[in-house]
């Protein structure tokens, strides 16, 4: 048999998964008492299913809707922490609002006190003549002592200083030193090294030893800097330089910058007479 509800087996129930869930069904609401139907309707599995999915995602989206727009989203777990939060935040810009009116009323208070003429006199006593005095003396001597201590701040330098007397009758020569550093390699003719090897920082002021001219400066191999300056009867040769600020042929006074150290490297420094190296801790204070 087969009408317009698809095909119908001879049982009288549909053949195929797609008839079976399309397949209406008479649901009725009958009176217990009389036997007689109330109420029906007719429907199918697959209408059922649309139903029920169109109510579950009704029911999200109202759920959804209540959560983001009413106060019921402050009982869900994870809410409660921002809204605590939030009430801190309130909290501290409520309390800052009393302090700031709490000064603006003092404020004003004292201004009305002030045009009315109810300020009370300062209480605090002044200084006589002699309290005035005994202060000046002490700035004073603390000023003092404020200059003195600049003053052997500023001869630093000058306390690295030693007179070296060459010989009679020859005047006595003050040598500068020529980099402030650690002396990590001394002088050991005998093991080739006719200098001292200098642990410096990067950067730092190579001086002239003594007064003299600026005989030779080369670039070396490994990326530093040789110089030579002639004293009066002595040569003095700086290495491992990484900036030279003179040329060949300026003249310089003693204690004037002519290079700077270079990062990471030793600074040599040579100090010769007469054709004879000469220690430079002998004469010079490091």
């Amino acid at each position: 048999m087969e009408d317009n509800q698809g095909q119908i087996s001879a049982t009288g129930g549909p053949t195929g998964w797609w008839e079976r869930l399309r397949y209406k069904y008479r649901v009725s609401l009958m009176n217990e008492d009389t036997l007689a139907e109330s109420w029906h309707v007719r429907i199918s599995k697959l209408g059922l299913i649309t139903i029920l999915t169109l109510m579950f995602f009704l029911t999200l989206i109202i759920l959804a809707i209540l959560i983001l727009c009413t106060p019921i989203r402050n009982v869900l777990p994870g809410y409660s922490e921002s809204i605590r939060q939030q009430l801190i935040e309130q909290s501290v810009e409520v309390d800052s609002m009393r302090t700031h009116m709490t000064l603006q009323d003092g404020y004003l208070r004292v201004v009305k006190q002030v045009i009315a003429g109810e300020v009370e006199q300062d209480s605090v006593q002044g200084l006589d003549s002699l309290q005035i005095i005994m202060r000046a003396q002490l700035l004073e001597a603390k000023n003092e002592a404020t200059e003195e201590f600049l003053a052997q701040y500023e001869a630093k330098d000058k306390d690295n200083l030693q007179l070296f007397d060459i010989q009679q009758n020859v005047p006595v020569l003050t040598f500068f030193k020529p980099v402030n550093g650690i002396v990590v390699e001394p002088y050991e003719p005998n093991d080739g090294r006719f200098g001292v090897a200098i642990q410096t920082q990067g950067g730092e002021h190579v001086v002239a030893v003594l007064a003299g001219t600026i005989v030779y400066h080369n670039y070396e191999i490994d990326n530093t800097y040789t110089l030579v300056l002639h004293h009066a009867t002595y040569i003095s040769i700086y290495r491992g330089l990484g900036v030279v600020l003179k040329k060949t042929g300026d003249t310089v006074e003693a204690g004037d910058v002519i290079a700077l150290t270079k990062d990471a490297t030793l600074t040599e420094y040579e100090l010769w007479q007469n054709d004879r190296s000469v220690n430079p801790q002998s004469v010079i204070a490091f």
